[in-house]
């Protein structure tokens, strides 16, 4: 059976079986171990039925940083979004990352997306000089101080504003990663919209977490829900390279093994689990990929069109 048909719908991607139809926007996360290749990713997916290009972020890894690297996709292609997936804010000093974070929403046309969390590595608080105990805390200081400058107002009594000025006042748009309640609570108080690393068998319960914080902090309509998955389409040895890439990014976690055999390596299975997100509510499913072959930015192309 070919691929089922789409059509662009304000960058969303609509799907046509037998039996089932569905609307849904579909992101292309992007490999870490070759950050020269990203532009030839970045441009395909430009040119695909791709929304979002996702990056991940890390310190003490051999991983390009991602605003930095963001910012020289959104330079080479037009229309897709940019999204840090997550950044971990902790280790940065607020200031400078709210005038990165502006420049690059300005600079792009608006089409940063900054997905924020707090980390779990004790070594990349080590290098960056930070206390990874107090990172949830510092999370809610950052981002009180940069809503504070991106709505232009002065850093204190004795500095004046910082800028450039973001498109809108408060921001480029904000997305939270997490899994315990305090830190989904953030979506509620501070976001645009939550990021779920989960798997569609327990996604559920942090969406509805994500959509009761919005509602008790008075938002008004709801967040943007953002899934993820993890996928692999080519030749055996590109699942297995794609595994093992994987593999050593979760090896701290202690359950690399678990998320190693989560990833989806045939088109029926991601086509399910994209149906299963759209059942669950969710505005978005980022595919990331963690095999360095760009023809697989057609292959994914080619399974949601």
């Amino acid at each position: 059976m070919g691929a089922p048909p789409l059509l662009e719908v304000r960058g969303a991607a609509r799907f046509n079986y037998p039996y089932l139809e569905f609307l849904m926007h579909i992101g292309l996360g992007l490999p870490i171990s070759d950050p020269a290749a990203l532009l030839d990713w970045a441009r395909r997916a430009d040119a695909g039925p791709f929304s979002t290009l996702g990056l991940l972020d890390r310190l003490v890894y051999d991983n390009p940083e991602p605003l930095v690297a963001l910012g020289m996709l959104a330079g080479a292609t037009n229309r897709i979004k940019v999204q840090t997936e997550v950044l971990i804010a902790p280790l940065r000093e607020p200031t400078l990352l709210a005038k990165q974070a502006a420049t690059l929403d300005r600079m792009s046309g608006g089409r940063l997306v900054l997905g924020l969390g707090v980390g779990g590595r004790e070594d990349d608080h080590i290098a960056s000089c930070t206390d990874i105990r107090t990172r949830g805390r510092r999370l809610d200081e950052q981002m009180e101080i940069m809503r504070r400058l991106w709505s232009g107002q002065a850093y204190g009594a004795d500095c004046g504003p910082v800028g450039p000025a973001p498109l809108h006042p408060e921001g480029p748009e904000v997305l939270f990663g997490g899994f315990q309640p305090a830190a989904i609570d953030r979506v509620g108080r501070w976001g645009g919209g939550f990021l779920a690393a989960a798997a569609p068998s327990w996604a559920g319960g942090l969406f509805d977490t994500a959509r009761r914080s919005w509602t008790e902090h008075g938002r008004a309509g709801e967040p943007r829900i953002v899934a993820q998955v993890n996928v692999a389409l080519g030749a055996p040895e590109l699942v297995e390279e794609a595994r093992a890439a994987m593999g050593a990014y979760y090896e701290f976690s202690g359950r690399a093994d678990y998320m190693v055999a989560g990833m989806l390596t045939t088109p029926d299975e991601i086509r399910a689990a994209i149906k299963q997100f759209d059942d669950l509510g969710a505005d978005e499913v980022m595919l990331y990929c963690y095999g360095g072959d760009a023809d697989q930015v057609d292959r994914l192309a080619d399974v949601i069109g």
